[in-house]
């Protein structure tokens, strides 16, 4: 457990960085980082990647310190929770382009492409733009930020400036608006 006065300290740094002081950040980061970095490795499981993730976190501490609650945490525990998400939040992006690059090796190349096969995901992407179209823009604009600009959920929520639980709930809710639309088209879309 962390002691009482390091906890004011800590308090008193994340003060200081939402006056825009940059030595307390600096502060705040030789006390943490090591910790942080530990926790980033054990999600990642790759050291570029969870540097980058730990510099993501401080730059996140930078912009959101005077969101800091002291009645609602320890300074630490919100520190680990930002940590947390960035890097539960950067392995689904990595798994996200994994997928997508495994799906376009999966794909036959444009060379072997024939005037049937063009014609079918041309149809295809009319009926689902079709659909689209009819979701409220609430609906509309987290799934298309998701899957034609490849955020996260926590990005797209920052974009919108909504709340996450929001964007997850429109997200979802739109999907299943999306999957009745195309029910009756005949193929499945894989929603």
């Amino acid at each position: 457990m962390q002691p009482k006065p390091a906890q004011e300290n800590d308090v008193a740094l994340l003060s200081a960085i939402a006056a825009r002081d940059e030595v307390a950040l600096a502060q705040l980061y030789d006390r943490y980082r090591a910790i942080l970095f530990g926790l980033l490795m054990r999600i990642l499981n790759n050291r570029e990647e969870a540097e980058d993730v730990l510099q993501e976190v401080f730059m996140q501490v930078w912009r959101k310190a005077e969101d800091f609650d002291e009645n609602r945490g320890r300074p630490f525990t919100w520190l680990v929770t930002l940590a947390r998400s960035r890097g539960i939040d950067r392995l689904r992006t990595l798994a996200a382009r994994e997928r997508v690059a495994e799906a376009g090796a999966r794909e036959p190349s444009e060379e072997i492409s024939d005037a049937v096969t063009d014609a079918f995901k041309s149809e295809q992407r009319g009926l689902v733009n079709d659909a689209l179209a009819k979701l409220p823009d609430e609906q509309k604009r987290p799934i298309m930020l998701a899957y034609f600009e490849g955020l996260t959920q926590s990005e797209i929520a920052t974009s919108l400036g909504a709340p996450l639980g929001t964007v997850k709930t429109r997200m979802r809710t739109g999907m299943i608006r999306l999957r009745e639309l195309l029910a009756g088209q005949g193929e499945s879309f894989g929603f």
